[in-house]
């Protein structure tokens, strides 16, 4: 898939462009410096045409994301959450990827900042499982990356920041190069941190042990899963977690707004549950992906159907 050969509408800075007229200068700042927040938002289709997951909260954490970098979005959360829905609306989509972006324009360069415009654009397309339908299905195997990540003496984590991927890239690229799906990413003091772009959650019994939030981008998935959990009567704890502990668990997953819930069965050479997705994983995925479509009206009020805004 060609990004810029895709066709359909982008919402820029409160105006709907042609997807081929979505453009920037090669100046803009946060190319050059990392400088922009993003979020990845989902809509699925549903009986009642399609709904967007969370949007609420994916659009209170885009603000968040630009407090903690200390830029002011031009806009109001009513007015993305608009956005968000009219552009699914106007290119038709029943499953959407939607990415809404702030990011600072071409006025300025270097790094003070001080003169330069906040822009926002909201792209929506048509895009599968991030790591595909039969990984979702089969598990993918994992290789535990060299390259440290986060400390939590720092918020900036919190942040989901477009400077805060290089790391995640670099991970990934050394994990598909070594012949793995996906990267787990450690702490600086060696424990486990998440994957290159998802939030990460081993199982041990009934009990589901996930890193701590201080420690991690607090995954809107992430706060579901646990939600989940707590309704199917398992517990959920959050601490430490060691490579060692990893390999021995009875199963493991990720999850995340592209990733979804997708099963862990290899973690480097060592299988996890003789290399096939758990059942506590399953039955998970099962409720997760019942209420993202519609079917589950305990959770319905997470879902904002398009037609009806």
């Amino acid at each position: 898939m060609i990004m810029s050969d895709l066709k359909g509408k982008i919402w820029m800075n409160g105006d709907l462009l042609e997807w081929s007229d979505a453009k920037i200068h090669v100046l803009t700042h946060t190319l050059h410096y990392g400088t922009g927040v993003f979020e990845g938002v989902r809509a699925y289709e549903t009986s009642s045409g399609p709904a967007i997951f969370r949007l609420d909260d994916h659009t209170k954490r885009l603000f968040n994301s630009a407090q903690l970098i200390g830029m002011s979005i031009p806009f109001s959360s009513q007015e993305l959450n608009e956005a968000q829905v009219e552009i699914v609306k106007k290119n038709n989509l029943n499953n959407a990827y939607i990415r809404p972006m702030c990011f600072y324009g071409s006025e300025g360069m270097g790094l003070r900042a001080d003169n330069l415009k906040v822009h926002v654009c909201i792209a929506a397309w048509d895009w599968g499982s991030y790591l595909g339908d039969d990984k979702i299905t089969n598990g993918i195997k994992v290789k535990v990356t060299d390259f440290p990540k986060r400390c939590e003496k720092s918020m900036l984590h919190k942040a989901k920041a477009s400077g805060n991927y290089l790391y995640s890239m670099l991970a990934l690229k050394d994990a598909l190069n070594s012949g793995f799906d996906e990267a787990l990413i450690l702490d600086i003091n060696n424990n486990v941190n998440e994957g290159s772009g998802e939030n990460f959650f081993m199982v041990d019994k009934t009990t589901l042990y996930t890193p701590k939030d201080h420690t991690v981008l607090n995954g809107i998935t992430r706060q579901t899963i646990i939600d989940i959990a707590d309704d199917l009567g398992l517990n959920v704890h959050e601490r430490d977690i060691s490579v060692d502990d990893v390999k021995s668990a009875d199963e493991a997953f990720f999850t995340g707004t592209a990733a979804e819930v997708t099963p862990i069965v290899q973690i480097d050479e060592s299988k996890i549950n003789n290399g096939i997705p758990g059942k506590i994983t399953k039955k998970i995925q099962d409720v997760y992906f019942d209420l993202i479509r519609g079917k589950n009206m305990k959770y319905d009020h997470w879902l904002t159907r398009v037609q009806d805004v």
